[in-house]
């Protein structure tokens, strides 16, 4: 995700026309909820803090790019209640099976979870609800981050949200 939203926020910066801001779940986590923990309560409080900043970016002509793990149905319906009264919300899905979200991990977050080390680990021992109204699904299995990003480009261009004539 992480990768992804970089690539895309350099696409979208190339561009021009609009700021953009990235909130990256890691980097969200460690500057503005630091003192929450796992738990779903704790990780609820995370994503409607990002959807409240996300709101207050979109407000005042920005462009919010969102990249954290939001597992939860209710949750990502909050955030998109914060949004949509302010500006246009599109969910992107990255659906990359479980398997290759684990060859994929340089952290060695899921070693981890599986033997017991993590606890409510999105994926491993809490769940992950896939969202049923995303407006745009991209399995990365065979994609390069690039050409995920381009992917959303292309989405966010057909519905008009960027491009010539919107600026």
């Amino acid at each position: 995700k992480s990768t992804i939203a970089n690539a895309l926020m350099v696409k979208l910066l190339e561009m021009g026309g609009r700021p953009v801001t990235l909130l990256d779940g890691d980097l969200v986590r460690q500057h503005l909820s630091s003192e929450l923990g796992f738990s779903k309560e704790h990780r609820d409080l995370n994503i409607q803090r990002i959807g409240w900043v996300a709101s207050e970016i979109t407000k005042n002509g920005g462009i919010a790019l969102c990249a954290p793990i939001a597992p939860y149905d209710h949750t990502r319906q909050v955030v998109r209640s914060l949004i949509e009264p302010v500006g246009g919300f599109d969910l992107v899905h990255v659906a990359t099976p479980l398997e290759v979200c684990e060859q994929r991990d340089r952290k060695g977050l899921y070693a981890k979870a599986r033997a017991g080390e993590i606890k409510e680990f999105t994926g491993i021992s809490d769940p992950y609800e896939e969202p049923a109204d995303a407006e745009i699904v991209i399995d990365t299995t065979n994609l390069r981050p690039s050409e995920a990003a381009q992917q959303i480009i292309l989405h966010l261009e057909a519905q008009g949200y960027i491009g010539p004539d919107t600026d």
